[in-house]
């Protein structure tokens, strides 16, 4: 397991994965999971559970739902996006919004960022 691997957060992340939103559900079935590079669901990675994590690329995928946008929201994650960005991980995020009214372009810039398409 990586260094960055926090074991205390397993069961958390194998919940999380069971009961994924609405928003979650769709974006992996619908387009992540068929993608030609693995990415994994509510990944461990040191102190934080990320939505969607692809290793190749050193990516993670976070769906923001409405807490996000609050002052304890965006401080939250600022802190989680600075200590991925030391480690080596860019981060990409998508609001909930964005996924339900413009599916297709989520898509294509998450496809584009993975560089699965050119």
């Amino acid at each position: 397991m990586p260094k960055t691997y926090n074991r205390m957060l397993k069961n958390n992340s194998q919940k999380l994965r069971k009961q994924m939103t609405k928003e979650e559900r769709h974006l992996w079935y619908d387009f992540l999971k068929s993608l030609p590079v693995t990415i994994n669901r509510q990944k461990v990675i040191g102190p934080y559970i990320i939505d969607f994590y692809c290793a190749k690329s050193k990516t993670a995928i976070e769906l923001d739902g409405s807490q996000h946008f609050e002052k304890d929201g965006k401080a939250t994650d600022i802190e989680r996006d600075n200590y991925l960005k030391e480690i080596g991980i860019k981060v990409i995020r998508y609001a909930n919004n964005d996924v339900n009214r413009n599916f297709d372009v989520v898509c294509e810039d998450i496809a584009r960022k993975l560089e699965v398409i050119k």
